[in-house]
């Protein structure tokens, strides 16, 4: 038992990883998947002028504060243990705290903390290099393929 929930662990870590540099806005971004364990994913996305969203103060754009969340969400649920195959969004509430901090990356760590047949709940917190100030935090609601 103990053997085959781990290789379903990994047959999902795999699955989320591809699905991450399967994703051009991700590699385009430069998300970079750091962390992926039953149902807690961390992503991280360097700072690159391209992102800029205000050329006065150098912030970058909510846009890719955005994209990197949801896409740090998406792969805490397809690892969860309880979730059987892919997911998509299906609504993704970000509040932001603070602009980031001009010419620091940001990193993000999504956990889904629940599965129902059909749903499945997560939080993020996306932080620049001052971790105990995040820059926005997130809740959602992903969808859960097949049956479980």
């Amino acid at each position: 038992m103990a053997d085959e929930t781990a290789k379903r662990a990994a047959k999902q870590a795999q699955m989320a990883r591809q699905f991450m540099e399967a994703i051009p806005h991700a590699r385009d971004l430069g998300m970079v998947l750091t962390e992926l364990d039953a149902g807690v994913a961390t992503i991280t996305m360097p700072y690159d002028e391209r992102l800029i969203g205000d050329p006065d103060t150098g912030v970058m754009h909510g846009g890719a504060v955005s994209a990197l969340m949801d896409s740090c969400c998406g792969a805490a649920v397809m690892c969860h243990p309880s979730n059987p195959g892919g997911t998509a969004t299906i609504d993704l509430r970000i509040d932001y705290m603070r602009a980031a901090t001009p010419g620091q990356g940001l990193s993000t760590t999504a956990t889904c903390y629940h599965i129902t047949r059909s749903v499945a709940f997560v939080r993020a917190t996306a932080c620049d290099e001052d971790t105990g100030n995040p820059v926005a935090m997130a809740t959602g609601t992903f969808t859960v393929e097949g049956t479980r």
